[in-house]
Parts: C-alpha cells; structure tokens; sequence
C-alpha cells in the first residue's frame, strides 16, 4: 500500500482501535485460483513474543476452502476499512481564490499480515464465538448469549465450523485525513464532513480529521 510520510500510522493502539470499531476484515490470499477474498468479523488479540503486532481471529464454515491453506508459507492479508467519505474542492480555500483544487476521498485504512493458521477445538472455537457475540450484543437492550440456545444445538453447530487465527507479522496503517493541507482546509473538511445530511462515514471521517488535525508538513 502507497503511504506517504504524512498519512502513515504507526501507533499499535490506534491500529487496533480502527480494527474493533471495523472488524469486518477482507482476508485475502493466493487460492487454487488465482487471490482470493473472504470477508470475515475478527477478533484482534493483544501482542505476543511470536506475534508482535497481535492476532486475529475468526471462523469459517467447514466448507469454506479458506482454512484448508492454513499453515503454508505464504502470508495472508487483511484488509480493514474504518471511516471514508468524498472530499469537495468547495472546502478548500484555494478553490475560492484561484479555482485550482480538486475533490479527492480520504479514508482511514489497515493492512494486516501474518501466516494462517486453523483451528479446530471445540473448547477454542466456544471461547472464540462467546467472546464476538458478547461483543457485538453489547448496545442490545436484552443481549442474546450463547448459553440462551439448547446447549445440543450450538456443539452441533461448533462442528460445522473451523477457527483460524492469523499472528500478526506486519501491520500497515494509511489515515489519509487532508495532513498534507492547511489547517484552515482541514478544519474545514471536518466541518463540511460534520454536516452530511446522512449520518455514517462521512461524520465519522468528519471527527477523525477534527482529532488528528496536524500542520502541513
């Protein structure tokens, strides 16, 4: 991935941070076919000795050929998209001045890579899906739990399904928020982007730049 001096992020913390606010990831790699991509919720585990970006976890359906390539010397990536939204040259002082600005997108973004790896472990796979659905039940008003369906009906269903756990090697992170500008232009991206009339991306990206506002370098 092209990344500039000035859009490079490098901090462990906020890396991981884009990846719990956006776990659906896009796990790719080569197939029997030429790259391939699975799109996966993952789990980021903290760092370790042998993993020393972190770990990603996941599962696929047993008949989901992806884990069958587990465990073969080429790294996989992940690709997990936080907040993007188009960027008007309106919001650019030079537009007024002179007219010589164009829109451009800006996006926060994170590559992930490490060796694939499966796992099939009841007790792990158990461990894996009580911990995202508690995570991702968190904001319901009565949160559904594992424990909720017949204890029968989720072993059967555990054997359907294989872990995989990606240790990470290499992490890569691209927050293209407008630092190569001004910080008139970038306060005014964020504001512009504060006001979409469509709640989403767009504000989110609109708060990102407003808390990573930087001088032009």
């Amino acid at each position: 991935m092209y990344a500039p001096a000035s859009f490079r992020e490098e901090r462990l913390d906020v890396l991981h941070g884009l990846i719990n606010a956006h776990p659906l990831g896009a796990l790719v790699r080569h197939g029997a076919d030429g790259l391939c991509a699975d799109h996966l919720p993952f789990e980021i585990a903290a760092p370790t000795p042998e993993a020393p970006f972190g770990i990603l976890r996941a599962h696929v359906a047993c008949a989901n050929p992806v884990w069958r390539a587990a465990d073969a010397d080429d790294d996989c990536m992940v690709i997990f998209q936080g907040p993007h939204a188009y960027i008007t040259p309106a919001w650019y002082a030079e537009k007024q001045r002179s007219g010589k600005e164009v829109p451009t997108f800006n996006y926060a973004v994170v590559h992930a890579h490490g060796p694939l790896r499966a796992i099939d472990d009841a007790a792990w796979l158990l461990g894996l899906v009580e911990r995202l659905t508690a995570r991702h039940e968190a904001d319901q008003a009565a949160p559904w739990r594992v424990s909720d369906a017949p204890a029968a009906y989720i072993d059967k269903l555990l054997k359907a399904i294989v872990g995989i756990e990606i240790p990470l090697m290499r992490i890569t992170g691209k927050w293209k928020l407008g630092q190569n500008r001004s910080l008139q232009d970038q306060a005014s991206m964020a504001h512009g982007l504060a006001l979409d009339t469509q709640p989403g991306a767009a504000r989110a990206l609109g708060a990102l730049i407003a808390a990573n506002v930087t001088p032009a370098s």
